[in-house]
């Protein structure tokens, strides 16, 4: 299971599955820091890197003088890792509680709650 990150780490974390090249480069984390109105100082972002090497989360290759990152944990993993771990604590492991919680706490819209019927109809089959 992936470890927890913090809400700075998850935001470079998803600059860096938003990028479609197969590296990130450090100065294309700062943009993307920069263009969500979440600009940061470059010691902060080089911490915040360094902590998500340490979780497994990220690879560095030093190139000359910078560094290009890749990830070891998919996007998709770590929300099934979160979603999981959510699941576990808050409803004791029990999808039903959830779906339950949505449907009844009116959280879904109406094209929400017939993709997700379409969905556990499909389950089905």
């Amino acid at each position: 299971m992936a470890q927890q990150i913090s809400d700075a780490e998850l935001e470079i974390m998803k600059i860096i599955w938003g990028n479609p090249e197969e590296v990130t480069l450090f100065s294309y984390i700062m943009d993307g820091m920069a263009n969500k109105g979440k600009p940061c100082q470059k010691n902060t972002l080089i911490v915040l890197l360094s902590r998500l090497i340490n979780k497994g989360f990220l690879s560095a290759r030093k190139i000359g003088r910078h560094n290009e990152y890749s990830t070891l944990i998919s996007e998709e993993e770590y929300q099934r890792s979160q979603t999981k771990n959510f699941l576990d604590k808050v409803y004791k492991g029990s999808v039903k509680g959830l779906v339950s919680n949505l449907i009844s706490g009116d959280l879904l819209d109406k094209e929400e709650y017939e993709e997700l019927k379409k969905l556990l109809d499909r389950g089905k089959e």
